[in-house]
């Protein structure tokens, strides 16, 4: 892997890694004023497909590089990458403490309509789509690219209702 390839690895495992961090304050402060988790059977699931994301990555990387030329930086999917992050911090400070990557409600809060959420009812789900399709692409891992959106999809279709459930219920009491 080129200097590049590993640098970006590097970030995007550290973004994951901050966020996980945010994520875990976040739970905390909601368990804290009577939040509550739903759909824990799947999230799971979800760390697994993000870790196998990044291993396929890698593998798929390592697996073309036996004896071809370094693959270059393509500066149009670098820039919808960087774009798609800011996308992500968008949404990350749109919900501020009620933002997680898990499922966590607070009964009688109402749902924050702001940043993207103004437009679109789960933008983060959009954005992770697109990572999962223009980070592999970015390394010219194109099997890892077709894979990860599918498999991404499959989950949220699960996800998504519980998520909308949960959220009816708690704005609802």
């Amino acid at each position: 892997m080129t200097t590049w390839m590993w640098i970006l690895v590097s970030v995007i495992i550290i973004q994951r890694l901050v966020e996980l961090v945010i994520a875990k304050s976040n739970e905390k402060w909601m368990k804290a004023r009577g939040g509550i988790e739903k759909g824990e059977e799947h999230y799971k699931l979800f760390i697994l497909l993000h870790i196998l994301f990044i291993c396929s990555i890698l593998l798929e990387v390592s697996v073309q590089e036996q004896g071809t030329a370094a693959h270059s930086l393509d500066y149009f999917l670098f820039s919808i990458f960087i774009a798609v992050q800011l996308g992500r911090l968008w949404c990350i400070y749109s919900l501020g403490r009620f933002w997680n990557t898990k499922i966590i409600v607070l009964p009688r809060v109402a749902l924050i309509k702001k940043g993207p959420y103004k437009y679109v009812k789960h933008p983060n789900y959009i954005i992770v789509a697109i990572e999962l399709f223009i980070i592999p692409a970015l390394f010219g891992s194109y099997l890892t690219a077709f894979v990860f959106p599918i498999l991404h999809l499959l989950l949220l279709r699960v996800r998504i209702p519980k998520e909308e459930k949960a959220l009816t219920r708690a704005t609802l009491q």
